[in-house]
């Protein structure tokens, strides 16, 4: 028997009804997928203020309008008249300016009307100056929490943190922790002094964190958390963010942070080795169980009296993959499956705790053919590219390194209970569990959306990508058997 979902209310749609929302971030990947199930799955909220900079010399209203065009609108553009992005108002402003750059008529508005934020705003690089992180990821919170007491009809400040930002804790609870130092201290020494001076104390001040985004993060939390007592807040902690698992676009991303870039790169075939324990995993989350948590967890607030007020959204207590089992499932993908085109070496490579058997995989399958290749195309007249790419890549490794020769488990139990108390309807139109989850065809997708949308490679063109890739597995094995006869004729000359 089928159950009729339709019999069931919707008490999460309900809570956004005529309500009015601000939200950062708007223009990122978490805040446009937030922004559109928002409007998709809760078409009854009044108003949606998206605070958002001039960029490039364009204006707020332009850039959300670019933001429109995305494709993970176009579901919505499908299912309900386009008067549903009337709804939605670019505010300008900037988390990290002083006062966020909002004009004296914007802040008006927003004190007198508000009454749902999400704070998605944040720096997420690992490689940025300290003192930019600061600014966005600390000040911006500190700035986005002073706004809030002015608004005079709040409910809601949801805060979007990061599983990740306690990593002395080898096992997280959905609880606040201590920040490591004092966030306003650290405010004020990045206001003081100038970006050359702060990158000159980076270490000195990160202590043990390993780059300045888990550090801001955890600062950042330091704020909310103090203010539990006078202002309605919430922590919303994501682990690793990944692309859409099922709506509205399965596989859907626009970057290629994380795991993502990893996966072109290694389909590419410019990354051949990782210094990693096989065994190991992160903690990841799609996209899309991400903007329903949100949503859920401004209902369970206001709906429980605030019983809870921090929320781990994870799933590695559910389902645990290894880097062995996600090398695997890439290999075939990108191998038969969706090979990219124009690729440069024929997808394979390995996970190592080997330092030196990274080391020589680096230089034997990275960058001796990247240096091959540039020379060629010196030749051709051509510019060449490759050895900047590894370079790049290089450093990303640098800063992987730390989390991916490590595990960290986190608690949801709290988060899970609260789960259980939504009816069938709200648990499948907001899905927050795997189950139901198919790995491989998730990895297809994304390796499907990658080509689509981040390198630009139509479907038309996966037959060409095909042969090449044919082609590319002799040269592999080739090279592979050349490498092989040179080191075997080096030691036959040595021994003899």
């Amino acid at each position: 028997m089928v159950e009729n979902f339709d019999e069931y209310p919707d008490r999460i749609a309900q809570t956004f009804a005529n309500k009015t929302v601000l939200l950062t971030g708007g223009t990122g990947f978490v805040g446009k997928v937030l922004l559109e199930k928002l409007l998709r799955s809760c078409p009854a909220v009044g108003k949606v203020y998206v605070l958002v900079r001039s960029k490039k010399e364009k204006e707020p209203h332009l850039r959300l309008k670019e933001v429109f065009k995305d494709p993970i609108f176009d579901s919505l553009k499908k299912q309900q008249d386009l008067e549903v992005f009337s709804k939605v108002e670019a505010v300008s402003g900037d988390v990290s300016a002083p006062n966020l750059s909002l004009s004296h008529y914007d802040c008006g508005r927003i004190c007198a009307e508000v009454e749902i934020i999400y704070h998605c705003a944040a720096l997420v690089r690992f490689d940025i100056p300290l003192r930019d992180a600061v600014f966005t990821n600390v000040r911006g919170t500190k700035l986005m929490l002073e706004l809030a007491k002015k608004c005079k009809k709040l409910l809601i400040f949801n805060h979007v943190s990061t599983a990740y930002c306690h990593l002395d804790q080898k096992v997280l609870h959905e609880r606040t922790y201590p920040p490591p130092t004092d966030p306003d201290g650290i405010i004020k020494i990045c206001e003081c002094m100038d970006n050359d001076i702060v990158e000159s104390i980076k270490n000195k001040l990160l202590d043990q964190f390993p780059n300045c985004y888990p550090f801001t993060k955890a600062l950042s939390e330091g704020l909310v958390s103090r203010e539990m007592e006078a202002l309605p807040v919430v922590i919303f902690r994501p682990s690793v963010v990944v692309p859409i698992w099922r709506e509205p676009m399965p596989g859907y991303t626009d970057n290629i942070n994380g795991p993502t870039g990893l996966l072109i790169g290694a389909a590419k075939g410019v990354v051949r080795s990782m210094y990693c324990k096989g065994d190991g995993y992160l903690d990841y989350i799609p996209a899309d169980i991400v903007a329903n948590g949100l949503l859920f967890t401004t209902y369970d607030y206001l709906n429980h009296k605030g019983e809870r007020r921090v929320y781990n959204a994870v799933s590695s207590k559910e389902y645990q993959i290894t880097f062995n089992e996600v090398i695997e499932m890439g290999k075939t993908v990108v191998a038969t499956d969706l090979p990219f085109n124009m690729i440069l070496w024929y997808p394979g490579g390995s996970l190592t705790q080997s330092r030196l058997k990274h080391f020589v995989s680096v230089v034997l399958f990275q960058l001796f053919p990247a240096l091959f290749v540039d020379w060629l195309l010196i030749f051709l007249r051509q510019k060449p590219f490759l050895m900047k790419v590894q370079k790049r890549i290089l450093s990303a490794y640098k800063l992987c390194e730390y989390y991916v020769n490590r595990n960290w488990d986190f608690n949801n139990d709290n988060t899970l209970k609260a789960i259980q108390k939504l009816n069938p309807r709200e648990r499948r139109t907001y899905k927050l569990d795997g189950t139901g989850g198919n790995f491989r065809e998730y990895f297809t997708n994304c390796v499907h959306s990658a080509r689509l949308y981040l390198v630009n490679e139509a479907d038309d063109q996966i037959p060409a990508a095909k042969r090449q890739m044919k082609v590319m597995w002799f040269v592999d094995w080739f090279f592979k058997i050349l490498i092989v006869a040179a080191l075997a004729y080096f030691v036959w000359n040595k021994v003899c």
